[in-house]
């Protein structure tokens, strides 16, 4: 459980954000393909990647942490058998992305994962690995899933939506198969893949939405250095713009335009945020960013291409939206109903509780702002970014708010309230 008492009197000083998990999964994944070491710096010590690196061990990778660097054996594209179910735990990403892999490998396999990843939708990406060549036991499209890879064909796949899980386990089947492998989606999402892939030598090409990967080339392990997540770093943004008198600079962390909608839709809400320290990890870019508190900002409208690129940020935007002045309506973001849990419905019955003014529609919340938040016993259901969102929540709120189950946080952001402590000028 976290507990948080108010009034609080400003966040200040800097931090250096754990490693982007996004990056970090692709990372070790491609590393256990390619041929060579691949030696991973910052990379994210969280129970998400863990459960990536388990899955590959299963699958005969030798994998190694040293201090604070992983070393990754790379097998060249070829997994042994695994002697039981792999276990994603409750990473979608391991899940999706593992799927691609597998598909490309002639063994069978039995991928699994807790019980809110068995929860949501694997359809998606069994279809196109069907297309390619992949044989699925008869099942509901949710795990545990049973897969044989093998021979595959390459496809020319129009996604029907934009997704960076389904995009990236079709890229990865493609390594295996024989010629072009075309992925187009409807708006751009996040490109790591893309960027990884050609990081370790992949033959791809990248048009607008449409990528094209040529498959059966060599992957070259080497070093890679992961920036902060910038989906953890969300969180501290607006605890820090929602404090007036805040003055917080996050350290190294990822800005790929995929992924920034945050900090364009907080410079649109008003908030005082600046990008310091501009550079480049690799094909990555990365910058310092520099928060300050005020209490200007204001309601605005969120939908469209930009939810792709500030999915995972929408649970915070909402405390955002909550502290702001004026109506916040977050829409076409329906993707939000199928993830650790239903993230509209958490975050509107939470909220509530704390005197947020929030109702939610089919693909997203409406929210009216500028409302005195109160202090309440709330409940994370099971969702790592709902807990995170409430505990900055509580830092508007008068008097003393409770997240239960808050302990989820470990997935992806463990030392989350130790970093936040740690900025707080009482």
């Amino acid at each position: 459980m976290i507990i948080i008492t108010s009034p609080r009197e400003k966040l200040a000083g800097e931090l250096t954000i754990p490693g982007d998990k996004s990056i970090t999964h692709r990372a070790i994944m491609l590393g256990a393909l390619a041929r060579g070491v691949t030696e991973i710096r910052g990379f994210l010590d969280a129970e998400d990647c863990w459960s990536t690196v388990n899955c590959l061990r299963a699958l005969g990778v030798k994998i190694t942490l040293k201090g604070r660097r992983l070393l990754v054996e790379g097998r060249n594209k070829k997994l042994t058998e695994p002697a039981g179910k792999l276990d994603a735990g409750n990473s979608g990403t391991t899940a999706r992305l593992l799927l691609g892999i597998l598909a490309g490998q002639d063994f069978r396999a039995t991928l699994s994962g807790d019980r809110s990843l068995q929860q949501r939708p694997m359809k998606r990406i069994i279809d196109p690995l069907r297309q390619m060549g992949a044989d699925f036991e008869d099942n509901e499209g949710t795990l545990p899933i049973s897969i044989r890879g093998g021979k595959l064909q390459p496809i020319s796949f129009k996604s029907p939506r934009a997704s960076a899980q389904v995009k990236s386990a079709v890229l990865l089947a493609g390594l295996f198969a024989d010629g072009a492998t075309v992925v187009e989606e409807p708006s751009r999402s996040r490109n790591h893949t893309e960027l990884m892939l050609s990081r370790f030598g992949a033959g791809i090409r990248v048009d607008d939405n449409r990528i094209t990967l040529q498959g059966r080339t060599v992957l070259k392990g080497g070093p890679v250095r992961i920036p902060g997540d910038i989906s953890a770093a969300a969180f501290l943004m607006v605890a820090a713009a929602i404090t007036p008198g805040s003055e917080l600079l996050l350290k190294d962390v990822g800005v790929n335009p995929t992924r920034s909608g945050v900090i364009d839709v907080l410079l649109e809400m008003g908030a005082s945020l600046e990008l310091q320290q501009e550079k480049t990890w690799g094909r990555e870019p990365v910058a310092d960013i520099m928060v300050k508190g005020n209490t200007g900002l204001k309601g605005v409208k969120i939908g469209g291409e930009m939810i792709p690129r500030l999915i995972d940020e929408i649970p915070v935007l909402a405390v955002a939206a909550a502290v702001a002045e004026g109506k916040t309506i977050i829409s076409d973001a329906s993707e939000l109903r199928v993830k650790e849990s239903d993230r509209i419905s958490a975050l509107a019955g939470e909220l509530k509780k704390m005197g947020v003014r929030i109702e939610e529609t089919d693909d997203g919340l409406v929210i009216e702002g500028g409302e005195k938040l109160q202090g309440a016993d709330v409940q994370s259901c099971g969702d790592h970014r709902v807990a995170m969102a409430l505990a900055v929540a509580g830092l508007a709120a008068e008097g003393e708010t409770a997240v239960s189950d808050a302990e989820v946080i470990n997935i992806s952001f463990p030392g989350f309230m130790q970093a936040l402590r740690s900025v707080i000028d009482n």
